[in-house]
């Protein structure tokens, strides 16, 4: 009777040992596939020299354009510079809910991140992140050009040079969530 005591107390002791993240394969495994996406969806942005921005018209319809993106940050936060009076600024406006859709550089792979657009207007902000390419497109920088910061919820990786694929049978592609910010 001892011995089956030990044996359960033992037991139990292992069953909440592994049910914590830090000493389960399975969450191990989790962590590496998350970073095995994010290196791949890193790499794909870095390369691809546009992406497309895609916000909800009045009407409910999607409108996508072409943008030129700055690089993701860390935390992949997207930047972009606009006019401030173009579609895309009312739109934000009025949803802030969008889509970024990057295609790989050799068309192997995208990156789909879905997220949560912000209009900021901040002058040490917009210098930080100027392009001296854009003095063409803004006779006054202070009043015509604004920033787009799209903070991601979640995103869809694939990238068939690295077997980052979709489910099988569905399609549906590797998701990585994003903390809330």
């Amino acid at each position: 009777m001892k011995h089956f005591k030990k044996s359960i107390w033992l037991s139990f002791v292992m069953l909440l040992l592994f049910s914590f993240p830090g000493f389960s394969q399975t969450s191990a495994s989790e962590d590496s596939q998350r970073d095995e996406l994010m290196n791949a969806a890193r790499e794909i942005m870095t390369s691809a020299n546009t992406c497309a921005l895609i916000t909800v018209d009045k009407e409910g319809s999607p409108a996508a354009r072409t943008m030129d993106p700055f690089l993701p940050e860390n935390d992949f936060t997207v930047w972009f510079g606009t006019n401030t009076r173009s579609r895309k600024v009312i739109q934000i406006k009025n949803n802030p809910m969008v889509t970024l859709y990057y295609l790989a550089s050799d068309e192997s792979g995208y990156v789909t991140i879905h997220g949560k657009a912000q209009l900021v207007n901040d002058e040490s902000e917009k210098e930080k992140r100027w392009k001296e390419e854009w003095n063409a497109f803004y006779q006054n920088k202070t009043e015509d050009y604004l920033l787009i910061k799209v903070s991601p919820e979640w995103m869809e990786v694939i990238s068939y040079t690295r077997g980052i694929t979709g489910n099988a049978s569905t399609w549906d592609p590797p998701i990585v969530r994003f903390d809330s910010k």
